[in-house]
């Protein structure tokens, strides 16, 4: 029956939200849950040592936010910006290959690709010629292209 006396049931309350805690963590992939969990299990360990709630609570908020701060600091946590005219996992056009017959005076031209007729523009250094082209990037309704090397 010592498992149920007011001092080991704070301790396994602790515990258990920390379990549950990293089974989310484990389902969503962020870090987050992983600093309240080792909050939680802080404040099991304050409890275990019989301080009072208010010490738990506290030992809970200082590791969490002790946690986030270090993960702050190390970069762990900064988003990674993803540029989607040039990432072929954002924008399924990049990679894929159209037949440029001729280029304008001005830099640009007319492409024929999924059924319509596109703008189109050469990567910059490139030098435009006809051919097989790829397309390296997409900007607003603008196809901007590399010379397809055999």
């Amino acid at each position: 029956m010592w498992l149920f006396c007011g001092k080991h049931t704070t301790m396994w309350t602790w515990f258990g939200l920390a379990v549950l805690a990293l089974i989310g963590e484990l389902l969503t992939g962020t870090f987050y849950l992983l600093l309240i969990a080792l909050g939680l299990a802080a404040a099991g360990a304050t409890a275990w040592l019989a301080d009072p709630v208010e010490w738990q609570l506290a030992i809970f908020g200082l590791v969490s936010l002790a946690g986030l701060l270090v993960l702050r600091k190390t970069g762990v946590l900064k988003k990674r910006e993803v540029d989607a005219q040039r990432n072929a996992d954002v924008n399924l056009d990049i990679g894929q290959q159209v037949e440029v017959s001729a280029w304008q005076a001005d830099g640009t031209a007319q492409v024929w690709y999924r059924g319509a007729t596109w703008q189109a523009g050469l990567t910059e250094g490139e030098t435009p010629q006809a051919g097989m082209h790829v397309i390296a990037a997409v900007r607003g309704s603008r196809l901007i292209l590399t010379r397809k090397h055999d």
